[in-house]
């Protein structure tokens, strides 16, 4: 099966092929990542996840089940260990 990629055009103006609906081009969310916190511990997928849900606190984080940050686009299960220890480091838990 053969997935057709269209290309795109970032805000910054770089070029690339996607054949998802995702936005994300690595390159430049790799410039944008936080150099301290919880999300500069995350792949860029899952940074750009919880960003665009507006979830840039561990606040915000602890307001969601994990079930629920699982089934956004971009967070696999890999990220669900180290949001739980990010969040225990604050005294946080993921919402029951």
């Amino acid at each position: 099966m053969t997935t057709e990629k269209d290309l795109r055009v970032c805000e910054k103006g770089h070029q690339y092929y996607k054949s998802s609906d995702c936005k994300s081009y690595p390159i430049c969310h790799e410039e944008n990542k936080p150099k301290s916190g919880f999300l500069a511990k995350l792949s860029s997928p899952a940074r750009n996840a919880l960003l665009h849900e507006g979830i840039d606190t561990l606040k915000k984080l602890s307001l969601h089940t994990e079930k629920e940050i699982l089934n956004l686009h971009g967070i696999g299960p890999a990220s669900i260990p180290m949001l739980r220890a990010s969040l225990a480091e604050e005294g946080l838990t993921f919402k029951k």
